[in-house]
């Protein structure tokens, strides 16, 4: 699935998009609010100041990739796979990050106020 589809699709309503391969996308500025992302693949994806508030990216792959700015405030990380991402700047307010791998990721200047970082692998992460 490329930006063009996904968003088109998102326009249309369609919130659910579990499982998906959007390694590699371009989807910066994106609004992805209350998307369903769940165990979907955006390894090394460009979601800079993307809208991705109260989504579920639970189980995702997002190694890599770019979140600079983004708002994932209420957003659901529990599990996914961080490792190596650019959140400096993202708003990850009330985010569930349990158990999610942040290892070696930018966290600089990240709003993690009511976080929940129970379990997370914060090693070698920028804070």
């Amino acid at each position: 699935m490329n930006r063009d589809e996904l968003l088109k699709l998102y326009i249309d309503g369609k919130r659910d998009f579990s499982n998906a391969d959007l390694s590699d996308a371009n989807l910066l500025g994106a609004n992805l609010s209350e998307a369903n992302l769940r165990c979907a693949d955006l390894l090394d994806a460009n979601l800079s100041e993307a809208n991705l508030r109260c989504a579920d990216l639970s189980d995702a792959n997002l190694s890599e990739a770019n979140l600079r700015s983004a708002d994932l405030s209420n957003a659901d990380l529990s599990e996914a796979n961080l490792r190596g991402a650019n959140l400096s700047e993202a708003n990850l307010r009330c985010a569930d990050l349990l158990g999610a791998n942040l290892r070696c990721a930018d966290l600089l200047g990240a709003n993690l106020s009511e976080a929940n970082l129970r379990s997370a692998d914060l090693s070698n992460a920028d804070l």
